[in-house]
C-alpha cells in the first residue's frame, strides 16, 4: 500500500530543488499554489484539464511578475511543479496549445456554445464528469480564456459575472464559487501590483542611500588624504670675494 504524500512532503521536495531564498512578498504566492496543487492532485476525484494548466500558468506568471532575480522565476515554477510530481514544461505546453485554439473565437461565440478543438474537448470532459474536482486554479483558467478573447470586457463587472455564470452552468460548476474565487484572484492581482510598486520604491530609496553613502565615503577619504607639498628650491649663498 502506497502512502499518500503530504503537503510537507511537497514542500520538502520544493525546497530541495530550489535552494535560494524567496522574496517575502512572493513566498505566500508560492506556498498557497503549492498547497492547492498538492491537495487537488492527491484527491481521488482529480482529473487533469488543460484549462487547469492554463489557470496555473496564468496565476503563477501574473502573481510573480517583477520577481527578482528574474532567472529565479522559472526555477521556482519548475520546483513547484516537481514538488507535486509534475513537469512545468507539460503545463506550459498545454496552456499554450489551449490558447492557440482560441484564434477566431469570440467572447459572444463562446457564450453561445461555439467552442471548438481543444477547448471544446476540455469543456466536454469537465461538464460530463459528475465528480469533477473544482479548484480555484481551474477558475483562473476560465478567466484567462475570457481575457484572451476580449480583455476589455473584463472591465465590465456585470458583463463578466454574466459570462462566468454562463460558463459555470455549462461546465456544471458552482456559479458562486467561480465568481468568488475570481473576485479574490483579481483582488490579489491588484494587491500584488501595489506591493510591487512599494517594493520598487523601497529598492530605489535604498539605492539612493547607498550611492550617497559611497559619495560621502569618497569625500571623507579625499579630505583625510595628506596634502603633498612640492619641495622648495635650494637657495644659493653668494660668496663675495674680499
Amino acid at each position: 500500500m502506497t502512502n499518500t504524500r503530504t503537503v510537507s512532503d511537497s514542500k520538502r521536495t520544493f525546497y530541495t530543488l530550489h535552494t535560494r531564498p524567496i522574496n517575502s512578498i512572493y513566498r505566500r504566492v508560492v506556498d498557497e499554489l503549492m498547497s492547492e496543487m498538492h491537495l487537488l492532485m492527491v484527491n481521488t476525484d482529480y482529473a487533469y484539464s488543460p484549462i487547469y494548466a492554463l489557470g496555473l500558468v496564468s496565476a503563477y506568471d501574473r502573481l510573480m511578475t517583477g520577481y527578482r532575480p528574474d532567472a529565479d522565476r522559472e526555477s521556482i515554477f519548475n520546483a513547484l511543479c516537481k514538488s507535486v510530481e509534475c513537469e512545468a514544461a507539460d503545463f506550459r505546453k498545454d496552456a499554450a496549445d489551449l490558447l492557440g485554439t482560441l484564434d477566431g473565437l469570440t467572447w459572444d461565440s463562446l457564450m453561445n456554445g461555439d467552442a471548438t478543438g481543444t477547448l471544446a474537448t476540455a469543456m466536454a470532459q469537465v461538464s460530463g464528469n459528475a465528480k469533477f474536482k473544482y479548484s480555484r486554479v481551474f477558475a483562473i483558467g476560465v478567466y484567462a480564456i475570457l481575457e484572451k478573447l476580449d480583455a476589455e470586457k473584463l472591465k465590465d463587472k456585470e458583463g463578466l459575472n454574466t459570462a462566468l455564470k454562463t460558463l459555470a452552468e455549462t461546465l456544471n460548476l458552482s456559479v458562486d464559487k467561480v465568481q468568488k474565487d475570481l473576485e479574490l484572484y483579481r483582488s490579489n492581482l491588484e494587491k500584488m501590483a501595489a506591493a510591487q510598486i512599494v517594493m520598487a520604491d523601497i529598492l530605489a530609496a535604498d539605492r539612493k542611500k547607498r550611492d550617497q553613502r559611497e559619495q560621502d565615503k569618497a569625500a571623507r577619504a579625499a579630505a583625510a588624504a595628506p596634502v603633498e607639498v612640492a619641495p622648495a628650491e635650494e637657495t644659493k649663498n653668494d660668496v663675495t670675494a674680499v
